[in-house]
């Protein structure tokens, strides 16, 4: 019994990093789908050490499936510091949008953070959060947008970054709401596809950082430490597939079919969970 119960702790685990991985690039919030699952499988939620070892993974595929735009930005960005040549002015203002909206979630983060997760980390909130999440997916759903890469604005990456910064919620889609707010600004899909993904890389990234002790200090991780790596390989191959597909979607926009599933699965854990 012992080792099936090894086996069955392995695949719960396994289960989890899957759906992590597949969950957020897409706007349904892989949060909220970690804590209907946490419940579902009676897994005890002990601190976020969990949820920050498997965002990592999802990191790292953002950085391997944007690693062109990452070093076109990068290399623009101090090409332009350094002879403010007009060619790459467009990348540099990128990099400082995104900067300024990074901000928001991060003064969220730090101040509330703590907060959220005791209060908000159960499945009733995860259940109206979710139908929120559907109905801004429903609001932008035939939006097309205008502003490429170089008409972004400092209002722009404001309003972004402060819509980002209410994902802290669980059930609030990061990327759901990141791309809302890019698209009622006026973001072409594309541009605003790029800018929430590329946002997502300072704000896990610092996200992680601060959680180091969270990790370190977990008293289940030394005893969970096959099904944790387990669960983060998983969510990295996940998240490259489900992050690739994303992107094919977002370029026929079919965001409502996103909108619908938050719908049925938020009022399913109201009633059920």
């Amino acid at each position: 019994m012992e080792g099936f119960s090894e086996l069955w702790t392995v695949i719960k685990y396994l289960v989890l990093g899957l759906t992590q991985g597949i969950t957020e690039p897409i706007p349904i919030s892989s949060s909220g789908h970690l804590i209907i699952l946490r419940e579902l499988f009676g897994i005890e939620a002990t601190g976020l050490s969990f949820e920050i070892f498997v965002n990592f993974a999802s990191l790292l595929a953002v950085l391997v499936v944007y690693r062109t735009d990452i070093i076109r930005l990068a290399k623009n960005g101090v090409q332009f510091v350094v002879t403010r040549e007009h060619e790459q002015k467009s990348d540099f203002h990128f990099i400082i949008y995104l900067i300024i909206a990074t901000i928001p979630v991060g003064v969220i983060g730090v101040l509330f953070g703590d907060v959220i997760s005791e209060w908000l980390s159960n499945t009733k909130v995860v259940g109206v959060t979710l139908l929120i999440t559907a109905a801004a997916l429903w609001m932008i759903r035939n939006l097309k947008g205008r502003k490429y890469d170089g008409d972004l604005s400092v209002k722009d990456s404001v309003i972004v970054g402060a819509a980002q910064a209410i994902a802290v919620t669980p059930g609030i889609s990061r990327s759901g709401a990141s791309i809302v707010g890019s698209m009622l600004v006026g973001m072409k899909q594309e541009t605003a596809l790029r800018f929430s993904f590329l946002l997502y890389i300072p704000v896990s990234l610092g996200t992680g950082i601060l959680e180091i002790p969270e990790i370190v200090n977990d008293p289940n991780f030394s005893e969970l430490v096959i099904p944790y790596v387990l669960a983060f390989v998983a969510t990295f191959i996940a998240t490259l597939f489900s992050l690739k597909w994303f992107i094919n979607i977002m370029t026929r926009g079919n965001l409502g079919y996103f909108s619908y599933y938050c719908l049925i699965v938020g009022v399913l854990v109201i009633l059920f969970l």
